[in-house]
């Protein structure tokens, strides 16, 4: 890919770890963006970093937590400061395997509802308001990327709880769209279908089923392609909208669903 976002500042936010985050801040260097990368670890941070500039762009490695409302706010100002400025946000945060097990709505633990909506859309909000009021006080427009799922397109069993904040995710970027175009300001979502990471294990043992038409699970590059097609001019005229790559998953449909009693599977209706 060329270098679409050449001169343009971006903040990842969870770009540290050896996932998605990790091949976007990749993906934005190889862009031609400065890139200042978020993540609870300082190491991972400082590694991602690195290698952004082996790419030949300013890179900043910060340490943050999303669960705090002042280490958002002082990241985010950070990373505007060594940057000189800043034009794309993308945030990685969230996830539910690694964190709940999965259940069926009813038999959700509070604690873990809570937890999933905390990870998956409070969390994401908090960052995207505090880079809504640097575009706002920048006055140069901005534009947003938040990697979502496509649980939150399409209902996937024992996953209420994830399914309900991503597609809570994909609302709140519509309502920035709605809000804040005439100042040049947007966000879309990409909506990620069974994909090859480290901690996805469950899903890359179901993207081997026939129901994924491309018969494979996608790569963590394949989404950091089209989270950059959205961060930059070539998707000036889409805001508020939700771009899936899930290898035609969504397309197809019924979806397989382990049955909750007794052994096997049957096809969801």
């Amino acid at each position: 890919m060329g270098p679409v976002l050449d001169g343009k500042r971006a903040l990842v936010v969870g770009g540290g770890g050896g996932g998605i985050g990790r091949a976007i801040t990749r993906a934005l260097a190889a862009a031609g963006s400065a890139v200042a990368v978020v993540d609870v670890d300082q190491e991972r941070a400082e590694e991602a970093a690195a290698e952004a500039e082996a790419a030949g762009v300013r890179a900043v490695a910060l340490a943050g937590d999303v669960r705090s409302s002042s280490d958002v706010d002082a990241f985010v100002a950070h990373a505007v400061r060594e940057l000189g400025g800043l034009d794309i946000l993308v945030t990685v945060v969230g996830g539910q395997l690694a964190f709940v097990p999965p259940a069926r709505v009813h038999e959700i633990a509070d604690e873990d509802w809570e937890l999933m909506f905390e990870l998956n859309l409070r969390y994401v909000g908090r960052v995207v308001r505090a880079a809504l009021r640097v575009f706002l006080e920048q006055g140069t427009g901005g534009t947003i990327v938040s990697v979502g799922s496509i649980t939150g397109v399409a209902g996937s069993p024992e996953q209420g709880a994830y399914g309900a904040a991503k597609a809570g995710l994909a609302s709140l970027a519509r309502s920035v769209a709605a809000e804040y175009s005439r100042e040049g300001i947007r966000m879309n979502v990409v909506a990620a279908g069974p994909i090859a990471t480290p901690v996805a294990q469950a899903a890359q043992a179901e993207a081997e089923r026939d129901w994924i038409p491309m018969g494979r699970a996608g790569t963590r590059d394949e989404v950091a392609n089209a989270a950059i097609f959205l961060a930059s001019p070539l998707s000036s005229y889409i805001s508020g909208q939700t771009l899936i790559v899930d290898g035609g998953a969504t397309a197809v449909g019924p979806f397989p669903v382990e049955k909750t009693r007794g052994e096997g599977a049957e096809w969801a209706p």
